[in-house]
């Protein structure tokens, strides 16, 4: 239950994170003027706070309910590690609340962090559109290529690990994007976001003994 209570606060909060994220590229591609007065201390305190309240709410909201679950049955999670539909799938009392209140609160979290990064992006490409060169076009675009990757590796294979049917079930593809969305995508973050930074280009080609 310990381990299901912080995939469900990272996995919400990352949520979030990336929701910000966004925001934060919406203000300095359509507003770079207001950009410093926008994106204050006190403005990214918010946003991270709000993030790890979201993902500390909606933890305890989940986790709470399961604790009341009786597991009589067969003890063999089909997972990596005790994420809820996994724990739900082995308890021999009825779950239909607790997967109906996981339901809701996800989709809650997810449609509203998503709405915010389409938001964000439907601003970001109207403004790209309207740039004369295509060289500022291309420069302007790359700075959200690394972020706009992230949030399709983690809601793709998120939205497929919980909400296939389960006809669709196997145990090798559930711990195959189990893994991906859960760590792979998370420990990918950093380096994709770093590919972006000039020093770590050059390094990389130094590394692999690349020559112009």
């Amino acid at each position: 239950f310990a381990q299901m209570f912080f995939i469900l606060l990272t996995g919400s909060n990352e949520a979030c994170i990336l929701a910000a994220m966004a925001y934060d590229r919406y203000a300095a591609i359509c507003k770079p003027l207001h950009y410093v007065q926008i994106m204050i201390k006190a403005c990214c305190r918010w946003l991270v706070g709000g993030a790890w309240t979201t993902g500390f709410s909606f933890a305890l909201i989940n986790t709470f309910p399961a604790l009341k679950l009786d597991f009589c049955g067969p003890d063999f999670i089909r997972d990596f590690s005790c994420e809820i539909p996994s724990v739900l799938a082995l308890s021999c009392t009825d779950t239909l609340s607790n997967w109906i209140v996981f339901l809701i609160t996800g989709s809650t979290v997810a449609i509203s962090s998503l709405s915010l990064i389409l938001f964000s992006y439907i601003h970001i490409i109207s403004t790209i559109l309207k740039l004369n060169s295509t060289e500022a076009k291309r420069k302007t675009f790359s700075t959200c290529s690394a972020h706009l990757t992230v949030v399709i590796l983690y809601y793709s294979f998120g939205c497929f690990r919980n909400m296939r049917p389960s006809s669709a079930s196997s145990i090798i593809v559930d711990e195959l994007f189990s893994v991906q969305y859960s760590i792979s995508t998370p420990m990918l973050n950093p380096l994709i976001s770093s590919l972006k930074n000039r020093e770590v280009k050059e390094t990389i080609k130094k590394l692999m003994g690349y020559k112009p």
